[in-house]
């Protein structure tokens, strides 16, 4: 009988997605916001997009992990 294979979540590549599209999100954002007029309202979305697109894109990357 085999062992099972070990699991292939990398933490730190997991936190490294995460903060990617968090950043993106948020600097996306910024710009739309800043060219609406609201800089901050639109960094403020950004950040919340950011945090949605990187549990999807976590999720993506080590799906086989889960």
């Amino acid at each position: 009988m085999q062992a099972s294979a070990p699991s292939s979540l990398n933490p730190a590549g997991a936190g490294g997605v995460l903060l990617a599209a968090l950043v993106a999100c948020v600097g996306l954002g910024g710009l739309v916001g800043w060219l609406a007029g609201a800089t901050a309202v639109g960094a403020l979305v950004g950040a919340v997009l950011g945090i949605l697109a990187g549990i999807a894109g976590v999720y993506v990357r080590y799906r086989d992990a889960f």
